[in-house]
């Protein structure tokens, strides 16, 4: 998902279960279509610090990166306009009192302002929103469940997984690519259309982001879920868009499958010369692109190889399907 990083560069302990324990269906419907994202977050977060008068603000030492504002004076907090509202309001002598989350636990805490251009001022850069581009992998017909991106979503600048209070996928057309080469993953760049909205994010997850599709579902053909011991290494291809919004599949080979790893559960290299030329292998916004092999779903591209673009890495589909139902 291009803005959103993770360490290796994107990106459930996997289960193995007989088909008629799983709780999601047999075949589901394959994605790679790229979407627009936006969550709004639980509580706002703390993501640095800036100057007033000249320095930081006295008040701040106590306040972390990373840490979610929830109240004021007592009164909860969603958005940043509600916090400069009930602090505005409830200011006493410079100072207000605020609760925050850090590491799951509460914190109460006080926090000195700083008075300047007839405005007071925290010294707290904070938001309450993430939004970018990534891929959709599936949509379960029977339930009409969603899994994208097969990786969380963090904040960049605390790398936090963020926790999803509401939020949706909508539509997306890709303007162009940037190019990945060794040591800089490229990315693509998108147009937004954040009014059509194609469904709702419950969770933001290890695995990935899930939600209820709130459209008809595609008519397209729906795919038979692989377990694990059905991944095979050799030619496989995964769905994506390049240009506009035009699906497209494109050849992958797979050279290990890890039925150990939690996330990395497939290793693969781009083959497909068209796909090099335009990308040179893996871009941030391809996460998520469902990965297709003897005519089942086995997988999602989750993240890139910086030192070498053409190689990527995949989850397993059932680890997303066992998420997404829960």
């Amino acid at each position: 998902m291009k803005n959103i990083k993770t360490k290796i560069m994107g990106l459930l302990l996997l289960l193995s279960f007989p088909f008629n324990v799983f709780a999601f269906s047999e075949y589901i419907i394959p994605g790679g279509e790229s979407i627009g994202i936006s969550i709004k977050s639980k509580g706002i977060l703390v993501v640095g610090f800036y100057k007033v008068n000249g320095k930081f603000n006295k008040g701040t030492p106590s306040i972390k990166i990373g840490d979610k504002i929830t109240h004021i004076e007592g009164v909860e907090v969603n958005t940043v306009d509600e916090m400069v509202e009930i602090m505005e309001e409830h200011v006493k002598d410079g100072r207000v009192s605020l609760e925050v989350l850090r590491n799951d636990k509460s914190k109460e805490i006080e926090l000195s302002l700083s008075y300047e251009d007839g405005n007071y001022k925290t010294g707290l850069y904070v938001k309450d929103e993430i939004s970018g581009i990534g891929t959709l992998t599936y949509i379960d017909p029977e339930t009409k469940v969603f899994g994208a991106l097969g990786h969380n979503i963090v904040e960049s600048n605390t790398n936090e997984t963020v926790e999803v209070r509401t939020g949706n996928i909508f539509k997306s057309s890709i303007t162009s690519i940037d190019r990945s080469s060794s040591g800089s993953p490229g990315g693509k760049n998108a147009k937004f259309y954040s009014s059509s909205i194609y469904g709702d994010i419950e969770k933001n997850v290890l695995s990935g982001i899930y939600g209820k599709y709130t459209l008809d579902i595609p008519s397209k053909k729906a795919l038979k879920v692989a377990n694990m011991d059905e991944i095979e290494e050799g030619n496989a291809t995964i769905y994506t868009v390049l240009e506009g919004e035009k699906l497209e599949e494109f050849d992958i080979e797979i050279t290990k499958v890890d039925t150990k790893n939690e996330m990395k559960n497939i290793y693969f290299k781009v083959t497909d010369e068209k796909l090099l030329e335009k990308t040179g292998g893996i871009v941030q916004g391809m996460s998520g692109s469902p990965i297709i092999q003897n005519d089942k779903i086995i997988g999602a591209v989750t993240h890139v190889v910086i030192s070498n673009p053409a190689n990527g890495y995949g989850i397993s589909i059932v680890s997303m399907l066992n998420e997404g139902e829960k």
